[in-house]
């Protein structure tokens, strides 16, 4: 625990407006050796890449027990702070929130995503109920003994295409950041917003450090950082990344084989 709590405080601290951390994220034990040798600072999963390397889609369809599992080797396996993807949680219910990130904890996390959509749908979930559960995220995590981060999802933009998303859906992610740091969050993340406009003024007015991920539309690392993002993911593409090169070596090697 002292050794998780030391990794926890470290993966804190290295969240700075204007110099973020970038993660390129992991999906099982080996991934995540790979990308420590490259000089990482942290490991962070993509809940995306996990399911999908097990056959199955995304939106909790990989059961807990094999998300905790791959958790726990992935921590065995670096000496990094390990923050893990939780998607909605596993659960509507505050409590049953608690009890897994308590499993994410006892594996050896030392922070987690947690969105505010539901899994199925990708609908909004009402801001109220969130902050139900990230207050009880918190409270586990203090209860652990630990600096545990909470990285509050807010999907708001996906509710909409980049080219629709205006001031209104940024009023809606300053408020929901500023209730759910109210309630403990850690973090803001907002997938899906590539407008730099519009994610410096996120950065400026949320009191929690803004995590943005990378995508085909996304402006480059130095303008993100320039606009005073504290973090940012690369989501899946490490793992389309790897598969395609996979794909790519598989091809020619059946080519040389006729």
């Amino acid at each position: 625990m002292a050794k998780q709590n030391r990794n926890a405080e470290k993966f804190r601290a290295l969240h700075v407006p204007g110099k973020p951390l970038v993660l390129f994220n992991a999906w099982d034990a080996g991934s995540a050796k790979a990308i420590a040798k490259s000089g990482a600072q942290a490991i962070a999963t993509s809940s995306w890449a996990v399911a999908d390397a097990n056959g199955v889609a995304d939106g909790e369809h990989v059961p807990l027990a094999l998300a905790i599992d791959n958790l726990r080797r992935i921590v065995t396996g670096t000496d990094l702070p390990v923050t893990l993807d939780l998607e909605s949680g596993y659960g509507d219910a505050p409590d049953a929130v608690g009890e897994t990130i308590r499993l994410a904890i006892d594996a050896g996390a030392i922070g987690c995503n947690l969105e505010d959509s539901f899994p199925a749908t990708g609908k909004l979930r009402q801001t109220v109920d969130q902050i139900d559960r990230i207050r009880r995220a918190r409270q586990i995590g203090d209860a652990a003994g630990i600096s545990f981060f909470v990285n509050a999802r807010t999907d708001v933009f996906f509710q909409e295409r980049a080219e629709q998303h205006d001031e209104a859906m940024v009023g809606e992610a300053i408020d929901r950041a500023r209730k759910y740091a109210e309630a403990g969050a850690d973090g803001i993340f907002a997938p899906g917003l590539v407008n730099v406009t519009l994610i410096g003024r996120i950065a400026e007015a949320s009191s929690l450090p803004l995590n943005i991920m990378v995508s085909d539309a996304s402006p480059s690392l130095a303008a993100l950082a320039e606009r005073g993002v504290a973090r940012i993911s690369y989501g899946p593409r490490p793992y389309l990344m790897a598969m395609k090169a996979l794909e790519e070596g598989a091809r020619a090697a059946s080519a040389l084989a006729k």
